[in-house]
């Protein structure tokens, strides 16, 4: 195991499932809240590293959206995203593609362009600085009205050229991606890609939601299609890309032993599966420790371990060249 966790930390990897406020660690969200003035509900770090003990989705939400409370102006937007790439750079990774919920801000009163601003000077200076390349997915609040995803939208698009994709993230139970489906609509006539966490919590029958309502190019977990032959036929058949998130399953309870997690068997079936972190600074790990996790707990392979690699490459949303000139770097490596 010692061979592969030196192999997994210095492989060439890409990121496409991070939500950039979980990655907001306990120091600097003290950090900001001192800056800024904000009361938060722990007195320590320890505190809030006790407080990441969760049984499920909605446990995480609650935490999740009082330590964004911290974030209120651009420089904290920026801090935030860079110190993420910059763990990013540590681990190797040479491709992020990163979701931010606008709502969780704007609904606090932070204007919407205070906060692209703030991450995508990031992300321009992480391209600068460590050769990290990138795109941004802007991600509705499923828990909120159709007419509020509509309204940020609106918000979003003097700001084209700055966002690949659409996603939909938050509470997932009793909230379909059909709720969604014209705002996804408008989304794509507009020039945007699409993604959708389906699948967590949520039954099979929202990734199929998602897959004909939403029309995504990308599925965001998508773990429980495993539960429906005809479906895991179909992702397999078409190759559209799972963004699996292992040790944000077993923190959320979605997996409750990692010996169990179905990322082998969904490729053992043909899916594209590809590894994430997901809310890294709550879920226990980045990139290398999601890889770690599965090796270690199911016994992958080198040739597992590059394919996962190569899959994340592959479902990115960069253009051809790019992606092989990516493929190639990792084909170099595992060589």
């Amino acid at each position: 195991m010692d061979d592969l966790k030196k192999f997994i930390r210095n492989m060439p990897k890409a990121e496409l499932h991070l939500h950039i406020e979980g990655s907001l660690e306990p120091e600097l969200m003290f950090a900001l809240a001192r800056r800024n003035k904000v009361e938060i509900p722990f007195a320590t770090v320890e505190e809030v590293q006790d407080a990441y003990q969760f049984s499920n989705l909605q446990d995480f939400l609650d935490i999740y959206y009082q330590g964004m409370s911290v974030l209120l102006k651009e420089q904290d937007f920026y801090e935030l995203t860079f110190a993420y790439l910059t763990k990013m750079q540590e681990q190797k990774v040479i491709h992020v593609e990163i979701f931010f919920d606008p709502q969780g801000h704007t609904d606090r009163g932070v204007p919407f362009a205070t906060v692209i601003d703030g991450i995508t000077r990031a992300l321009n200076d992480g391209l600068e600085k460590y050769g990290i390349t990138s795109k941004l997915i802007l991600c509705f609040l499923r828990h909120l009205s159709e007419d509020a995803a509509f309204a940020t939208l609106a918000e979003a698009l003097p700001y084209r050229d700055r966002i690949a994709a659409v996603g939909l993230d938050s509470s997932e139970m009793g909230h379909p991606p059909s709720k969604f489906a014209r705002v996804f609509e408008k989304a794509k006539a507009e020039g945007f890609l699409a993604v959708a966490h389906a699948g967590e919590e949520g039954p099979p029958e929202y990734v199929s939601e998602a897959l004909d309502l939403l029309k995504v190019d990308r599925l965001d977990h998508g773990n429980r299609a495993l539960e429906d032959t005809a479906l895991v036929t179909r992702l397999a058949d078409s190759q559209i890309a799972l963004t699996v998130c292992p040790l944000s399953n077993y923190k959320l309870a979605g997996v409750t032993d990692m010996r169990a997690h179905p990322i082998k068997k969904m490729l053992d079936l043909g899916l594209k599966a590809t590894v994430n972190s997901d809310d890294p600074a709550y879920f226990g790990g980045y990139m290398n420790e999601n890889f770690e996790a599965i090796t270690e707990s199911l016994n992958l392979t080198k040739e597992e371990i590059l394919n996962l690699a190569r899959n994340g490459f592959e479902a990115s949303f960069c253009s051809d060249t790019e992606k092989q000139a990516m493929i190639s770097r990792l084909e170099a490596y595992g060589a």
